[in-house]
């Protein structure tokens, strides 16, 4: 059977954290307790005000289908959110919804990738995203990248990078999984580098409203012709609600939801009558309290990585993440992880699951868990970190 399978899926890389998660559930499932600094997966779950939307949508029947592109109240909603708090207004016509981040980013490379075509990311960078361009038969380019750099794409890369293969970049802000940001500047010299070439940029900015040192402002306000990539499962904390969004240029409106009505359909409809709550004032106080709190727990762990010899090359400015070199312990950041886990019963993931560049030293630690467990990782960590 295996000799029928497609191509494509000899590809598609493993997805470590997922992996990770695994080993951890069936070491607690025998017993273990294991504090997880894995999976980026927030411990806070929908507020009350959205379970409420969500429950009054489902006893009013509203479940059916919607239209492809998603609700006109939460369209409009989304479209206000940019306005109001990333200094970017949109045109609500030009927002999808979609089923989580990862149905816009198939869509995206669905739409914009052709077999062959080259997509630049940097190392380190969310694994999944190599998958998506897979997909769509595209060739994922990682470009190492360094701390001097934010661990981010630069205008330099596209310039040195960039052949008649390359079609355009795909680059997050906060990134995965080093929670830092492109600077206005940098981001600028980027995205005119690449429309330069004639090609497109994807921006993740699925953690934009995490941001903690700096007001959050969209790549929009820079370049309006931007495939936009967000989601409601890290900031909004409704990952199993699988409810995501992309803000695309007109043009690609039409051909993006002819494609959605084929390969989704919609995304779900109680999950999308739920999140217009999310936009209310009820639950915006609510998610604000919990930024800060994820902000008080990644300024509890940098002091503490550092007490226990493991660095932080660059400050994370968003995200829950925490990119550290782990080279005063060793060269080996899988066998780390695994000692991590199975010895002090910490889950981290070991930075092969980002890209090459890095893979030997680094480990990404996730802070969505409460901060009284992260007090008591570090503690477990110290015997293996002296």
């Amino acid at each position: 059977m295996s000799a029928l399978l497609a191509a494509r899926t000899h590809a598609i890389q493993p997805f470590l954290a997922v992996e990770v998660a695994k080993e951890a559930a069936r070491l607690q499932a025998a017993g273990r307790d294991i504090i997880s600094m894995g999976i980026g997966e927030p411990d806070f779950t929908a507020p009350p005000p959205v379970l409420a939307a969500a429950l009054r949508a489902m006893e009013a029947g509203h479940t059916g289908y919607s239209a492809p592109a998603g609700l006109p109240a939460l369209r409009e909603a989304i479209a206000a959110f940019y306005a109001d708090h990333f200094g970017a207004p949109v045109d609500p016509g030009r927002v999808i919804v979609t089923s989580g981040a990862s149905g816009a980013l198939l869509l995206a490379a669905m739409a914009l990738v052709n077999p062959g075509d080259e997509i630049l990311l940097p190392d380190p960078s969310y694994p999944a995203n190599q998958n998506f361009i897979a997909s769509a038969g595209g060739i994922p380019r990682l470009i190492p990248s360094d701390a001097a750099r934010r661990f981010h794409l630069s205008a330099q890369d596209v310039r040195d990078h960039w052949t008649p293969a390359t079609r355009g970049v795909l680059i997050a802000s906060p990134s995965n999984p080093t929670g830092t940001s492109i600077a206005d500047d940098e981001l600028r010299a980027l995205i005119d580098a690449v429309r330069q070439r004639n090609g497109f940029v994807i921006m993740d900015e699925i953690y934009l409203g995490l941001s903690y040192d700096h007001a959050p402002r969209s790549a929009l306000r820079l370049d309006d012709n931007l495939i936009i990539l967000n989601s409601f499962s890290k900031y909004f904390h409704m990952t199993g609600w699988r409810l995501g969004w992309m803000i695309v240029p007109e043009v690609l409106v039409a051909p993006i939801e002819r494609m959605a009505a084929s390969l989704a359909i919609c995304p779900p409809s109680p999950s999308q009558h739920a999140a217009v709550a999310c936009f209310g004032t009820e639950a915006l106080d609510i998610f604000e309290a919990r930024r800060l709190a994820f902000r008080q727990r990644r300024d509890f762990l940098l002091p503490a990585f550092d007490s226990l010899g493991l660095d932080v090359p660059v400050r994370p400015d968003g995200a829950f993440y925490i990119y550290t070199d782990i080279s005063r312990h060793s060269d080996d950041s899988s066998t780390f992880a695994a000692r991590l886990l199975h010895e002090a019963g910490v889950a981290a993931v070991p930075g092969i699951d980002f890209g090459p560049a890095h893979a030997a030293r680094s480990i990404r630690f996730s802070y969505a868990t409460a901060l009284p467990q992260l007090e008591q990782a570090i503690e477990r960590m110290r015997p293996l970190c002296r």
